[in-house]
């Protein structure tokens, strides 16, 4: 019997593996697919990422090459879900194959916002949006770096508003705003910022804007990432952040010293209206000049002489009461004799001792006026000028009456 299978070529283990990678590679190059990340753990020691790929029915190895993870715009998380391009191919050594990631993006705005709201808490947790951490504004500013694209609107509209206000000495350090590698060049700009010596042939700004027009969730997502909010965490210059429009939020604006809705807003938030402060110089000298005046009158009144005279005056009037009040106590004292001199003439004292003599009923303690208010036998007392008598009534000499 001629068994047909004995005429199939014969390949070894790596020529088979050898085809088996071409094919794929050529069938299938590059592709796009759409999985959820899973056993993502960050790079490895080499700088690269392995995870895998996976949906309902199925998973895929993939990695990401250490040069392509720096690129990336969006970074690999566990459990997100994203389209990745990239090309596939095998790993002989294990019989399997793999993508190859060269670029990622999450999967829609859902997979986005899901991916935006736990970094802000995991930030949020770590103290970088606590409120007792964020710096004062400065008032005038010297010098303002402005860190955004040196071209279009943003930066323009920047410097008309603060020259309408007033003109500030401004350094631009121009980055991406968005795109692969925009978040490194903010993030450079602000610690480049920081590190400038305060009296180096670069001043040192005293504030800096982080601007950025508005767009869409995915053009802002720069102004998301980790190392653009820890950046102007740690900045120790103080930073408006003014990345797109009133209703747009980034996770900068948490992390900044202060929010601007526009552009425009944050220049205005940086320095005041000059003429407005104008004004207020103005009355203030105004103000300071009045003062000098009063002080000149007053110096010219010789205060100390003044005093002089108003002790001296004083004195006067003392030493005029006193001698009034002792007239007043001399004339009082007299007074005072005569009143004394004539209640001792009315005494009744003074007419007892005239040989006069008082007659009392010794019962009712009462004044005897006529002979008629007591008895034979009543007890009366008789008060003399010295001393008193008690007696016993035993005759009366009542007028209208005979003589017993």
């Amino acid at each position: 019997m001629n068994d047909s299978r004995i005429n199939i070529p014969e390949w070894t283990v790596s020529e088979l593996s050898a085809a088996l990678r071409k094919t794929v590679e050529e069938a299938y190059g590059h592709v796009r697919v759409r999985g959820e990340v899973s056993g993502f753990r960050g790079p490895h020691s080499s700088g690269h990422c392995y995870f895998a790929l996976k949906d309902e029915g199925a998973k895929i190895d993939a990695v990401v090459w250490k040069g392509n993870y720096a690129r990336m715009r969006f970074k690999p998380e566990e459990g997100l879900e994203v389209i990745a391009v990239g090309r596939l191919t095998t790993y002989p050594g294990r019989s399997s194959y793999q993508i190859v990631i060269e670029s990622l993006e999450p999967a829609g705005v859902g997979a986005l916002m899901a991916l935006l709201e736990e970094r802000k808490r995991k930030l949020a947790a770590e103290g970088l949006f606590d409120e007792a951490r964020k710096q004062l504004i400065p008032y005038l500013p010297d010098v303002i770096g402005v860190i955004t694209s040196p071209t279009g609107a943003v930066i323009r509209d920047i410097l008309h508003r603060l020259a309408d206000r007033f003109p500030r000495r401004v350094l631009v350090w121009p980055v991406r705003v968005q795109g692969e590698g925009s978040a490194q060049e903010v993030a450079a700009a602000i610690e480049g910022f920081n590190a400038l010596p305060e009296r180096g042939p670069i001043p040192r700004p005293d504030l800096l804007i982080v601007a950025r027009g508005g767009g869409s969730l995915e053009d802002l997502w720069s102004f998301n990432e980790e190392i653009v909010v820890r950046a102007a965490a740690a900045s120790l210059i103080p930073l408006i952040s003014a990345v797109g429009h009133e209703t747009d939020v980034t996770l900068i604006d948490f992390a900044a010293d202060r929010r601007a809705p526009t552009p425009t807003a944050a220049a205005e938030m940086a320095v005041p209206v000059r003429s407005d402060l104008v004004l207020q110089i103005d009355g203030l000298a105004r103000r300071q000049r009045a003062f000098q005046a009063l002080r000149l009158r007053l110096e010219a009144l010789d205060l100390r002489r003044s005093i002089g005279r108003i002790q001296a005056r004083l004195s006067q009037a003392d030493a005029r009461l006193r001698a009034a009040a002792l007239r007043r106590y001399s004339v009082a004292q007299q007074q005072a004799g005569t009143i004394a001199a004539r209640l001792e003439g009315l005494s009744p004292l003074a007419v007892l001792g005239r040989g006069y003599a008082v007659c009392w009923d010794a019962e009712r303690r009462q004044i005897l006026r006529e002979a008629a208010a007591v008895n034979d036998g009543d007890p009366v007392r008789v008060t003399l000028h010295r001393g008193e008598l008690r007696c016993v009534v035993t005759a009366r000499d009542v007028p209208g009456t005979q003589e017993p």
